[in-house]
């Protein structure tokens, strides 16, 4: 073989060998010399007898400069060795995102933090870029708190944490909240061993919430409740407090596990709650002002910090189940009365009604017992009727006292609410807020005037109503009523027959029964016969002298009959 054949086949040789190279080299990061830069690219060798371009926007990027020069060496990635054009196929971009998806597994790995840019914004969170990576940063992820406008966030390198690594996707999850909270976790710990509790402090009210507001005491927040911020009531911390003002507070607790810190401000001013039993004494009367209605009762501001309660059954003497936003109203000033203080628990019990004249006293002092009132119907209930009065007071009625002669349960049927009716005052009970009346007071009472009647006297009756069992009757000249039973009708049992009597036949009858106290009056026919029976045995016979009953009654009757001739006479003669 020749000396040109061997240095052909050399060359041949050592072509395969540097293409052969070449091929392995490609889909990976290589190393060049930029020796050119045209317009908006940058021509680059990488030693492989060829060159490629790169644009000059992929050596830039969100927080990097487009800084290349000539000579510069620089990594990129190579995709093909030559293209149609004899080039090579070079990408900056896909060199960078290779060299950084190697360092951020190593940061994963090791828990490390990684510094990139956020440079847009997308559908639920935004894109950060790690160096050449890019990243999705959650908008939960971005701050300890919602944040409204990011603007000053973005295009500016800062530390993040990776959540979540997925090469085959090409998938990244960081967080900025995640290094924000490691960053505040050490400055709180340094912040609160410098802290203690019953230190004050100046702080910056940050945010003001409901219940509350939080005052940072210069990196680290504590909360002011809402009761702690005044020794008064405050309803919403708006009242007192803005968001940027300076406020001092006092430290209440320091929880080292947590880092909360509970504030307040009342407690570097005066306790309004000592000695409080000397400044407002049982029963005395001060001003006040309505700061809260509840259905319990309304809150009363005597000074700042200091608050009763008027509980609802101290509001009115009248008024007993209506809710006390009817009786006062918010921002009201109301005169009240000292109940019961009790500085322990720090509560005050006030008194409205208290303040006004008992209705029940006025009432008491204005109508005696006999004292006859006017009213309007306002209820009727199973024991009796319940009349509106004067001074807004109810009186009752009892069943008992509707009528002389007829039950409560049939008379007060006859009443119906709205009535105007007339009643006489049986009792005032101031203490038990009751007022006995009474309606058949009125007609008086007549077994009060019952004259002559008594047990064993013969009155006269006029039939009112004839019934089965026997006849209703009226005595005569009072106004009382008894019933007279069949069997009292008549000594004969023939007799014995309420049909015989008809309504306003006058007849004569015996009290068998007269009890004022019980209110009971009996009489009897068949008990007159009797006594009259008795009466003429005892005067005109004896059981030896022969006579016949009839005979005895026969006399009896005659001399009755003379007996009534002679006064008639004398009657006649005094005319």
């Amino acid at each position: 073989m020749s000396a040109v054949e061997t240095t052909r086949e050399d060359f041949a040789a050592l072509l395969d060998e540097s293409f052969g190279r070449a091929d392995t080299n490609e889909g990976s990061v290589v190393k060049g010399i930029v020796v050119a830069i045209e317009k908006d690219l940058a021509i680059i060798d990488i030693g492989l007898k060829t060159e490629g371009r790169v644009a000059l926007r992929e050596f830039a990027g969100p927080g990097r400069e487009n800084a290349i020069k000539v000579g510069d060496e620089v990594e990129v990635y190579l995709e093909r060795v030559e293209n149609a054009m004899g080039e090579a196929v070079l990408s900056r971009d896909k060199a960078r995102r290779e060299e950084s998806w190697v360092k951020l597994e190593k940061a994963f790995t090791a828990n490390e933090k990684v510094f990139g840019v956020i440079f847009n914004q997308v559908k639920g969170g935004f894109t950060v870029d790690l160096d050449g990576a890019v990243a999705f940063l959650p908008r939960s992820q971005v701050d300890i708190r919602p944040i409204r406008d990011v603007g000053p966030l973005m295009h500016n390198q800062q530390p993040f944490q990776i959540l979540k690594m997925d090469r085959r996707r090409g998938n990244i999850v960081v967080s900025r909240r995640t290094v924000l909270e490691e960053t505040r976790a050490e400055q709180r710990h340094e912040l609160v061993q410098n802290l203690e509790e019953g230190q004050a402090i100046d702080g910056v009210v940050k945010n003001i919430t409901d219940y509350g507001a939080f005052v940072d005491l210069g990196g680290i927040d504590g909360l002011l409740h809402v009761t702690d911020i005044a020794w008064r009531r405050v309803n919403h911390p708006t009242e007192v407090l803005n968001i940027g003002q300076t406020v001092k507070v006092k430290i209440i607790k320091i929880n080292h596990e947590t880092h909360r810190i509970s504030l307040g401000m009342k407690q570097l001013l005066g306790d309004p709650w000592e000695g409080i039993e000397a400044k407002y004494p049982v029963e005395a009367r001060f001003k006040g002002r309505v700061t809260n209605i509840t259905d319990y009762g309304a809150f009363v501001e005597l000074e700042p910090g200091i608050e009763g309660l008027i509980h609802v059954s101290e509001m009115s003497w009248t008024k007993k189940n209506v809710h006390p936003g009817k009786i006062v109203s918010t921002s009201q000033e109301v005169e009240v009365q000292v109940l019961e203080v009790d500085s322990a628990k720090r509560r005050i019990s006030l008194g409205l009604k208290q303040t006004l004249q008992n209705p029940w006293e006025a009432f008491a002092e204005k109508y005696a017992p006999g004292a006859v009132v006017e009213g309007e119907v306002k209820n009727k209930t199973e024991f009796g009727l319940f009349l509106g009065l004067d001074g807004d007071v109810d009186g009752m009625v009892h069943l008992s006292d509707l009528d002389w002669n007829r039950p409560g349960e049939q008379v007060i049927d006859e009443y119906r609410k709205g009535d105007m009716v007339k009643a006489v005052v049986l009792d005032v009970d101031v203490e038990k807020e009751r007022i006995s009346l009474g309606i058949k007071q009125l007609a008086g009472d007549p077994f009060a005037d019952a004259g002559e009647v008594k047990k064993g006297a013969v009155v006269t009756c006029e039939v009112t109503d004839v019934k089965d069992g026997g006849i209703e009757v009226k005595l005569t000249g009072t106004d009382l009523s008894a019933f007279i039973k069949r069997s009292e009708l008549a000594r004969d049992r023939n007799d014995q027959r309420p049909e015989r009597f008809s309504v306003g036949d006058k007849l004569d009858a015996r009290v068998t029964l007269f009890d004022r106290k019980a209110r009971k009056v009996q009489v009897s026919i068949k008990a007159m016969e009797i006594a009259e029976e008795r009466e003429a045995v005892a005067q005109f016979g004896s059981q030896d002298s022969g006579a016949s009953l009839g005979d005895i009654l026969g006399a009896a009757l005659k001399q009755r009959a003379a007996d009534t001739a002679d006064t008639a006479e004398e009657a006649d003669k005094e005319d």
